[in-house]
């Protein structure tokens, strides 16, 4: 990462209801030359209205998906998506996507989650082939058949090539990936990384994982035209501590609740960090339905590993570890004020 660290605006997703603030906070971004602003979905809002909706009131920001699950939809369908949202902002949009987890992908879309990486580089596949637009899209794989003439159907299926004519046919794909295959699959097939929960000491392990993909045969990118745009918590307060507090309880929910016990890639991750035992008390103490210690069980050590807390300056002097990172772009999330503040503390 250079001084010239890009800002990513993170919309996320609704919880019980619209969050509201949301067109100061891109206003905003678009003022301060913020480069990006990225919504998410969970089992709940989708992830490509809100953008459509509220990027109709920006001209130069570009917008992505942080990201589309993949299990949402059939990848034709997201292309569709895409290129018409590639349209209307007039070649702006990203387009993010992620396998989520098996509680998600099996419990709310009733898709099959095995195999997740080989579904993504097919999914990715049928995707470039709808925005190439230079045959009619046909794909064989374990996971996807275009056209569909086997079993169950009319036998009347017809391989077709996408009416409307992509405005970009490189479209930007990110995909969002935790574990060391997945990492080294986004830099072989994509054009950026979306990273969670990176931590500067695991950058030397992610370099490993990326140069792995780079090197792969048919590599569409490499490290000087990759993007890796990670979203990094950012709570600014004089007490630490109290700072701290409310990163704890997000990460207390993915350690312990985003995920059965038996596969959680959240928890992984952290584990891999080196904080297996704190990992498993978080576990324990979540689904036994003691969330509250579950989440104040969760370290500062940790905390600060992936985000940035504390008053004005430790956030500046810390940023300087994230600054020698593979990260090309933070995101961010909060209110106008807080993000005038990062912006000169990024740029300061």
């Amino acid at each position: 990462m250079a001084d010239d660290l890009k800002l990513g605006l993170v919309l996320g997703y609704w919880f019980a209801d619209p969050p509201t603030g949301v067109a100061e906070q891109i206003a905003t971004a678009e003022e301060l030359g913020f480069d990006s602003v990225w919504s998410a979905e969970a089992y709940g809002s989708d992830c490509f209205t809100p953008l459509a909706w509220y990027g109709a009131a920006t001209s130069r920001v570009r917008l992505g998906t942080a990201v589309c699950q993949m299990a949402a939809r059939t990848p034709v369908a997201t292309a569709m998506s895409a290129l018409t949202l590639d349209h209307l902002t007039g070649g702006r949009f990203i387009l993010g996507l992620g396998a989520s987890g098996p509680q998600v992908v099996e419990g709310w879309y009733g898709q099959p989650y095995p195999r997740p990486l080989a579904r993504t580089r097919e999914y990715v596949d049928v995707v470039r082939q709808v925005l190439a637009r230079e045959e009619p899209v046909t794909i064989d794989g374990e996971h996807f058949q275009l056209p569909n003439t086997g079993e169950g159907t009319t036998g009347l299926g017809k391989a077709l090539k996408s009416i409307t004519h992509p405005r970009r046919t490189d479209l930007p794909i990110y995909l969002g990936a935790e574990g060391p295959k997945n990492v080294a699959l986004s830099a072989e097939i994509a054009d950026g990384w979306l990273p969670m929960f990176m931590s500067p000491g695991l950058d030397p392990h992610y370099r490993e994982c990326l140069e792995e993909g780079w090197a792969r045969p048919g590599a569409r990118r490499g490290p000087d035209d990759f993007e890796v745009a990670n979203l990094v918590q950012v709570v600014i307060d004089d007490d630490v501590e109290k700072a701290a507090d409310a990163v704890r309880m997000s990460l207390g929910f993915y350690i312990g609740g985003m995920g059965a016990r038996e596969v959680n890639f959240h928890a992984d991750l952290f584990s891999r960090m080196g904080y297996a035992d704190d990992v498993a008390r978080i576990q324990d103490l979540f689904l036994g339905g003691r969330k509250e210690e579950a989440i104040a069980s969760v370290p500062l050590a940790l905390v600060e590993d992936v985000a940035l807390v504390g008053p004005p300056d430790k956030v500046r002097e810390d940023l300087t570890r994230w600054r020698e990172t593979c990260i090309t772009t933070l995101l961010v999330a909060g209110p106008p004020p807080q993000m005038r503040l990062l912006a000169d503390l990024v740029r300061g």
